[in-house]
């Protein structure tokens, strides 16, 4: 079996990307897991994680490292952030989410990874979680709000270091459902732009989410 490392932590294993399991042993979300010369690797389901669809699909860099400090909005019940808890081990992950039943989830991954800190709060205010938060080295956004654009920015603003990066998923159809998903992505990174953020790649996340885009950008 060969291994081959994309990016800091995240592995190519034949077919499949995986990342280090930080928890060896344990699934989060009934995902495979693969031992090979004493390390346990646990597969990441691209129709499952936006994030390991935009890998799959081409994304030219990973801005996550061992020690990264991550502000992870929208995390649901935390398949995603599991994995970018895997690659930040030695940072920290703060996944916040809106749904009471989807933090019941993150608490109980929050008591065996300790690098994610669960945060029940409304991302549209990033105000009522500070004293919870310092600056962070990425923020990830993955949310199904009309404004998912403005909360991100808000976000930014607030948390992330001069120079760090962010990762948005546009959702076309939560910001409007009438217009084309094009026309949709077109102006919602003309508002990154305009606030002054360096758009890096673009990637539509078909066949793996439809009307999808992903945007890797920078501070």
């Amino acid at each position: 079996m060969k291994i081959q490392e994309l990016f800091t932590g995240v592995y190519r294993i034949g077919e499949d990307i995986a990342t280090l399991n930080l928890t060896p042993g344990s699934r989060v979300y009934g995902e495979k897991l693969v031992s090979y010369a004493g390390a346990e690797y646990r597969i990441w389901n691209p129709y499952r994680s936006k994030l390991a669809a935009a890998i799959r699909l081409g994304l030219g860099q990973l801005p996550l490292s061992k020690s990264a400090k991550v502000l992870y909005l929208g995390a649901a019940q935390g398949t995603t952030a599991s994995h970018v808890s895997d690659i930040a081990r030695e940072g920290v992950v703060y996944c916040v989410e809106f749904s009471p039943r989807a933090m019941q989830a993150l608490l109980t991954l929050a008591e065996a990874r300790k690098n994610i800190i669960p945060i029940l709060a409304d991302a549209s205010k990033p105000e009522s979680y500070c004293y919870l938060l310092e600056k962070v080295d990425v923020v990830y956004q993955d949310i199904a709000q009309m404004e998912q654009t403005e909360i991100l920015l808000k976000n930014v603003g607030a948390y992330l270091k001069e120079g760090g990066y962010f990762m948005h998923v546009i959702k076309a159809r939560s910001i409007d459902v009438t217009a084309e998903p094009e026309a949709v992505f077109e102006k919602e990174i003309k508002k990154l732009k305009k606030a002054g953020l360096e758009v890096i790649q673009k990637l539509r996340l078909e066949p793996y989410e439809k009307d999808h885009l992903f945007v890797l950008g920078r501070a």
